[in-house]
């Protein structure tokens, strides 16, 4: 939610040349309809069951950069599925940074509450520890993103991936 997953992801694409898979975007492509559309006809719950299928979809694609929801690792499912098939990289930025980035963006139906900068907070404090749990390596966005680039190359290349 505004860490920079679709930013990094693209440009982490054309640098090593593996495909890029934003999960949201691709869930938009198969329904025909924006998440904030099945948030609203769906409620969160039917969201989160299509993003699993979706990941689950990607999964089994081959060498694939793909940039999840901020969401998809609250489901114990995805956790197992992105650990098992994939080197899991978490772009760890805080809540303050993450409210600059949305703070104008009416997309993102999570965020449209009385209090956007509480709810980031509250979401953080949920997904930070899941995050951690599977992540094979964490990066944190404060040095731009050609540096979180440049770190998460140098971090596949030790792991013979690029």
């Amino acid at each position: 939610m505004g860490a920079g997953k679709t930013t990094v992801g693209r440009r982490l694409s054309r640098s090593i040349g593996w495909p890029f898979v934003d999960l949201d975007q691709h869930i938009e492509s198969a329904t025909g309809v924006s998440v904030a559309t099945i948030f609203e006809i769906e409620g969160e719950a039917g969201f989160r069951q299509r993003e699993v299928l979706a990941l689950k979809q990607l999964a089994s694609a081959g060498k694939l950069i793909v940039a999840t929801g901020g969401g998809v690792v609250l489901n114990p499912l995805n956790r197992a599925r992105m650990s098992a098939t994939g080197v899991v990289v978490y772009l760890c930025a805080p809540p303050g940074l993450l409210f600059e980035r949305t703070r104008h963006d009416k997309t993102r139906p999570l965020l449209q509450v009385a209090d956007p900068l509480a709810r980031i907070t509250c979401l953080v404090e949920k997904r930070d520890p899941l995050y951690r749990e599977v992540a094979d390596f964490i990066i944190e966005p404060n040095g731009g993103l050609s540096n979180s680039v440049s770190a998460i190359e140098k971090e596949l290349k030790i792991l013979c991936l690029a």
